[in-house]
């Protein structure tokens, strides 16, 4: 019963998925601190990417290593989705707002969408089950 639950919830290892290309970038791990909702990457699935580093990053975070980023940031639970946070983008260097949530027919699928201004994209990530 635990694992039928813990299946609808955004917490666990995500598969991110390039919405222009349609490939798998990173698995990044949702995790709950503080009763805030934050997001790191565990790991670079991109061929020969595996070690980058952020070029185009500011401040402390300039030419550190990708992996172990956080790319959510600080999201608040609203009426099923997690939003009122930062999402971090680390191959462009930019933070914007964002919310997250499941997708209302599968619950393995995660929409992610960030807004710049009153423009948005939206990518749709795959949970990883066995890792």
């Amino acid at each position: 019963m635990a694992q039928i639950v813990g299946a609808q919830d955004v917490f666990g290892k995500w598969k991110t998925i390039d919405d222009k290309s349609g490939k798998p970038k990173a698995i990044v791990e949702i995790y709950k601190k503080g009763g805030l909702v934050y997001g790191k990457i565990l790991r670079i699935l991109e061929e020969g990417r595996q070690d980058a580093i952020c070029e185009k990053c500011k401040g402390d975070q300039k030419n550190k290593p990708i992996v172990g980023m956080n790319v959510i940031k600080a999201l608040k639970e609203e009426d099923g989705q997690y939003k009122h946070g930062r999402l971090f983008d680390p191959e462009y260097g930019v933070e914007v707002r964002g919310k997250i949530w499941l997708h209302p027919e599968d619950p393995d699928k995660l929409k992610v969408r960030g807004y710049l201004a009153f423009l948005y994209r939206t990518q749709t990530w795959q949970r990883v089950k066995d890792e």
